[in-house]
């Protein structure tokens, strides 16, 4: 049945051409280590547009391609020097913005252009063009912070948005939800003594990056609480996302009561990434989604931009985001995960929570009783 909803879905070729490089997992080529393409690939997100198109389920969404991202919106989060020196370094063929961050010539223009597609999405979502929208952003932007890029990640795509969206529309509370894998550590940073922004961060506990993300970071000053990071145990399925979600993001956010929900859409918890050892299926994040639409229904007339951080299974990716565009759009595909079979036979307690899962979440949520009802 077709819905009120109006679903974006911002893409451009270009972000796809964003090259980083060649290396072995985090490391150069060299005497004994073949040379292989960096976990960070277009295929991911290319492969996410092409499924939209052969499964003709673009036809439902609304088309947007990105504009660039002005230096003075890039620098209401990061400093004038770190952003001329991304320039200069493309300019000249490209480098590294810094921890497991390597680019090549015209990154630069690239990655304006995802820090301006993220900002496209806001604009079209605040302004009524359409109810909410999927930006598949490349490269991806929630490790960066003020001076410095990380983890594939140049400009902080969705810091800036919700920097531009207070500044542009007067917003005074923002939620970001960070389901990527690994902590989302530059947002966190952007935001940590703002009680105007709720942010946050389900992740891989002692993954990446190194000794962030724990339940006791909670923000400070007059953001006290208003950081809420969810750290999981290695093997967290589809379960304890979900209880994650009904005992901790939902009844604070319900309580915080955001007028804009912005997502960094990390697709790696999915049970086959390969820098993950999380268990999340595709239909996980469909359901993910479909609280967090819910939630906005109620709070902001159903505004939510999600912009795609990572996910490095090429093969899996796809199919999970599709199941969160779908859950944005309100239409399914009727496309069948086809890893779900075999995942339910390998994995048969993927929908199962187990004790130690709920006792570190738990363990989140009496944290986060000191300045939330949470009952």
């Amino acid at each position: 049945m077709e819905t009120k909803t109006k679903t974006a879905f911002l893409y451009d070729e270009r972000y796809f051409w964003h090259d980083t490089g060649s290396s072995v997992l985090f490391f150069p080529p060299g005497e004994f280590l073949q040379p292989d393409g960096t976990a960070e690939s277009p295929e991911s997100k290319r492969r996410v547009k092409n499924l939209l198109e052969m499964s003709s389920y673009i036809k439902h969404l609304e088309i947007m391609h990105p504009r660039a991202a002005t230096k003075e919106e890039v620098g209401a989060f990061h400093t004038t020097a770190y952003i001329e020196r991304i320039k200069t370094m493309s300019d000249n063929g490209g480098g590294d913005a810094g921890g497991y961050t390597p680019f090549g010539r015209g990154s630069y223009e690239i990655a304006m252009l995802s820090a301006g597609g993220a900002i496209t999405a806001v604009d079209a979502v605040m302004r009524g063009e359409v109810t909410n929208a999927y930006a598949l952003t490349r490269p991806p932007g929630h490790h960066a912070e003020a001076d410095s890029g990380a983890g594939y990640c140049i400009f902080n795509n969705v810091a800036v948005a919700s920097h531009y969206a207070r500044n542009q529309y007067g917003i005074t509370r923002i939620m970001i939800l960070d389901w990527d894998v690994h902590h989302g550590n530059g947002t966190e940073d952007a935001f940590y003594s703002d009680p105007n922004t709720l942010f946050f961060s389900l992740h891989q506990e002692n993954n990446f990056p190194n000794d962030r993300g724990y339940a006791e970071h909670i923000g400070e000053g007059a953001g006290k609480g208003y950081t809420v990071n969810v750290p999981l145990p290695v093997g967290t399925s589809n379960a304890g996302y979900l209880y994650a979600f009904d005992r901790v993001v939902l009844p604070i956010a319900e309580q915080f009561k955001p007028e804009l929900i912005l997502i960094s859409a990390g697709q790696d918890p999915n049970c086959y990434d390969p820098l993950a050892r999380m268990m999340v299926t595709a239909d996980c994040f469909g359901e993910m989604m479909k609280r967090i639409k819910q939630l906005a229904e109620r709070h902001c007339d159903g505004r939510v931009v999600a912009c795609h951080e990572g996910g490095y299974s090429t093969a899996y990716v796809p199919f999970c985001t599709l199941r969160v565009i779908e859950a944005l759009r309100g239409i399914e595909s009727g496309i069948e995960d086809p890893f779900w079979a075999i995942t339910l036979k390998n994995m048969p307690r993927i929908n199962q929570l187990l004790p130690h899962q709920e006792e570190q979440i738990e363990q989140v949520a009496k944290v986060q009783s000191a300045y939330w009802k949470l009952t």
